[in-house]
């Protein structure tokens, strides 16, 4: 296990408008690595793989490359696994129309570990059992943990688009594409200090997960940084999500101006529902996991009018490659695409942009591919859609520029 060390310097991280991610229709890499794509690509099957599509072009002389991918398609957290399957479907079918990865085509094949620790261990065996030699995943941060001590056992390469937790790419194997927890809880802090957004603060997070836990210990350390008083804290855990009147009954109390809710959209749809039905009416602010909370069954969009929330992607950017890529999506797909797509796109042509560098072949073994996948890593600059001149350190961490969006008329739009 190796330490992680947090490779972003926080202050000034915060941009107040959407940056440009670069003019191709997909991600750019520096010199020497792959760095475009067919404007057009069709996913794979509703189970998720690419295989099919890659079968007319296997017996070419580069072979095929397997990459696994594992996340919830189904569950409370589908809204996350079921988007980055899509994206990362369409850029494996993007990449093979334009010759593959070193020649080599791509089979993509998806496992649903429905946001359960076991279940995407299970998940891991089947893709191995499949013929696995990268692993694009996990989305979630618990499943993605346990995941990885598996892969640094098999010394397997793993990028993971959204699993956040610092103990999530532990290992010298794993990468990661978004933000790690402690960024995430430093940077809000941050921009809700700076951009003068409120003083008074209170925090409604889920003491049992690792995720919501770890941004909200960082978020409390930088408060006091940025003369911001958090006037209560309440926590709640998996087995007790669906209540949430004392919490903000508490917050209510306290005379915050602003509930932080570093916590998933599925309890973050419930507590904007109680809070109305309070009559409260405090800003609230949260972090990638509330990206999806106007895709939640039954849930009234316009109680989200006016949330905050840090992400990597607004998908009314007005860049080319971002145009391109929500234009690709909604043709496919039928709907806007959220951050955790962008993440899986930039992910799959990230795992491109390295192998490319690394020179890698079908015929070496999965630790070869891994050796060569770390040190490619730490040499690439990726322009994607969730940030541009994105770098990456030894121990997996992401540089890169966050964002932040408020839901406006049912829609994220760039603050």
């Amino acid at each position: 296990m190796k330490k992680k060390v947090l490779s972003l310097v926080l202050a000034g991280v915060l941009a107040l408008s959407v940056t440009a991610c670069g003019g191709s229709d997909a991600p750019a890499a520096d010199a020497g690595d792959s760095n475009a794509a067919a404007e057009d690509g069709s996913a794979a099957t509703d189970e998720g793989s690419s295989a099919e599509n890659a079968d007319a072009a296997a017996s070419a002389e580069g072979g095929v490359l397997k990459i696994g991918g594992i996340g919830p398609a189904t569950g409370g957290a589908a809204v996350y696994g079921l988007a980055v399957m899509n994206a990362a479907n369409l850029a494996v079918d993007e990449i093979n129309a334009a010759g593959g990865i070193n020649g080599m085509q791509v089979e993509f094949q998806f496992e649903d570990d429905e946001h359960d620790a076991e279940k995407s261990v299970n998940a891991y065996n089947t893709l191995k059992d499949w013929g696995m030699q990268m692993l694009m995943g996990t989305v979630t941060s618990t499943p993605c943990t346990a995941v990885v001590a598996k892969s640094a056992e098999d010394n397997m390469f793993q990028l993971t688009p959204s699993g956040s937790a610092v103990e999530s790419i532990a290992p010298a194997n794993a990468f990661r594409v978004c933000f790690s927890d402690p960024n995430q809880g430093a940077a809000s802090a941050q921009y809700i200090g700076e951009n003068k957004i409120a003083t008074k603060v209170a925090v409604i997070y889920d003491s049992s997960d690792v995720y919501s836990s770890g941004i909200y210990e960082t978020f409390a350390a930088e408060a006091k940084n940025q003369g911001i008083e958090i006037v209560s804290a309440e926590a709640f855990t998996a087995d007790s999500k669906t209540d949430f009147s004392v919490q903000l009954q508490k917050a209510n109390e306290s005379g915050a101006e602003l509930v932080f809710l570093p916590i998933y959209y599925t309890e973050a749809s419930i507590i904007l529902t109680q809070a109305s039905e309070m009559n409260f009416k405090p800003k609230f602010f949260g972090c990638d996991g509330l990206d999806g909370i106007l895709a939640v069954d039954n849930f009234d969009t316009a109680l989200a009018e006016g949330v905050m929330l840090l992400t990597p992607f607004a998908a009314d950017a007005e860049d080319a490659a971002t145009k391109n890529f929500v234009s690709a999506y909604q043709t496919k797909f039928g709907e806007v695409p959220n951050q955790f797509a962008a993440d899986a796109y930039d992910a799959i042509y990230i795992i491109k942009a390295a192998a490319e560098k690394a020179g890698i072949t079908a015929d070496m073994s999965v630790s070869d591919m891994c050796e060569a996948m770390k040190t490619a890593m730490t040499q690439i600059t990726v322009d994607g859609l969730t940030g541009a001149g994105i770098t990456w350190s030894a121990e997996g961490e992401p540089s890169k520029e966050p964002k932040a969006v408020v839901i406006t008329d049912g829609a994220y739009a760039a603050m």
